[in-house]
């Protein structure tokens, strides 16, 4: 099966086979943003699949839940410290302060440790039925895999009409997106390490995944409604996604204003002439404020939604070349070092996150300080 962008399905298997029965560490990651409503039924569903998970040899029981609190004003922080302290598998990463979505994912990508990762969100919509289907997609060789909504009934008729305009309009400036596709995927360690090298302050993940151009599947699965709690993407949030992705990945919104330009000086141009050859050649020349009037408002506005467009590009530019970190990690909950079975000492378990340095990876953070001592 081929996909719309860079990457194939994988079919026969991979190189992922290497891990043995049971072996694969998974890491559940899921960012939170004032979900104290809904957390203790998404734990408890989350714990009951880890252990299904293990049960049926798909993952080792080292496996783990990290939630990343995006700066909750409400319980979410309190809630994740209790659910470490009842089962250590629950991990927390709890941001300085809220950096958005996508961000906050991003921490959490870049934070933890396992074979592989799956985000998804709080709210319980993403069907759980369908992350052992993403496993066995990883063991077919698959470094990414997709969660894509197979349909669309329980939304209502704006919902669906504004996200088909989202995707077309993306697809329209050249974006290479997966329809129906948001943040629910599965990504190998592989891909993580790769996607660790995109350093944009921008960010856009639907967009940035599948530049990395490993081999990818796909895995439909039922969007179900939010269990509790409300939406954290108003439309003026989703309308800002939809930007940014424009942005991030396309210029054509300045090559259209370049065209468009170019159409309109030839049209005035065209005008001038005809107004010409009117004063000079006839005497039906009547003075009059609509053929100044229009034509001045008309081109004031096209001007300034060209510098609008032009503007946001800028803007983009003035924050990546800022580089202020994309996120800062206030505290975090991990499981504690256990004790290896080797007359060694002790090995870090693997569900221990890596440390962060203001949103930067470790190796680059410990690069650093190794220079300058």
């Amino acid at each position: 099966m081929d996909l719309p962008y860079k990457g194939k399905a994988t079919q026969n298997a991979g190189p992922n086979n290497q891990f043995g029965v049971g072996m694969v560490r998974l890491n559940l990651v899921i960012p939170c943003f004032n979900e104290e409503d809904v957390l203790p039924e998404t734990t408890r569903r989350l714990l009951a699949l880890l252990e299904e998970l293990v049960g049926d040899g798909m993952i080792d029981s080292s496996s783990s839940i990290t939630y990343v609190d995006d700066g909750s004003h409400d319980r979410t922080w309190v809630l994740i410290e209790g659910f470490h302290t009842t089962d250590p598998r629950v991990h927390g990463i709890k941001l300085s302060r809220n950096h958005g979505h996508q961000n906050a994912l991003l921490a959490g990508l870049l934070s933890v440790e396992g074979d592989v990762l799956i985000s998804l969100d709080a709210d319980l919509q993403d069907d759980l039925a369908a992350i052992p289907r993403m496993m066995a997609e990883f063991r077919n060789g698959a470094e990414i895999v997709f969660g894509v909504r197979d349909r669309r009934d329980t939304d209502s008729f704006f919902k669906r009409f504004s996200a088909r305009s989202y995707y077309r309009l993306l697809r329209r400036f050249g974006v290479n997106v997966l329809q129906d596709h948001a943040d629910f995927r599965l990504m190998s360690r592989r891909a993580i390490e790769e996607l660790r090298g995109f350093r944009e302050v921008n960010l856009f993940l639907r967009g940035i995944v599948p530049l990395l151009g490993l081999h990818t599947a796909i895995v439909k699965y039922d969007r179900h409604a939010r269990f509790a709690g409300k939406s954290k993407y108003p439309l003026i949030k989703m309308i800002m996604l939809a930007s940014d992705g424009v942005t991030s990945f396309s210029t054509k919104p300045l090559q259209w204003s370049t065209y468009v330009g170019g159409v309109l000086s030839l049209a005035s141009l065209s005008f001038g002439l005809w107004a010409l050859s009117v004063r000079l050649l006839t005497d039906r020349s009547v003075p009059g404020w609509a053929s100044t009037v229009v034509p001045m408002y008309f081109l004031g506005g096209l001007q300034l939604l060209f510098l609008g467009v032009i503007g946001g590009y800028v803007a983009k530019i003035y924050a990546e070349t800022k580089q202020r970190p994309r996120f800062i990690v206030e505290k975090t909950l991990q499981r504690r070092a256990r004790p290896s079975a080797s007359p060694g000492g002790s090995l870090p378990d693997s569900g221990t996150m890596r440390p962060v340095s203001a949103g930067r990876d470790y190796e680059a953070a410990e690069q650093r300080s190794c220079e300058t001592s």
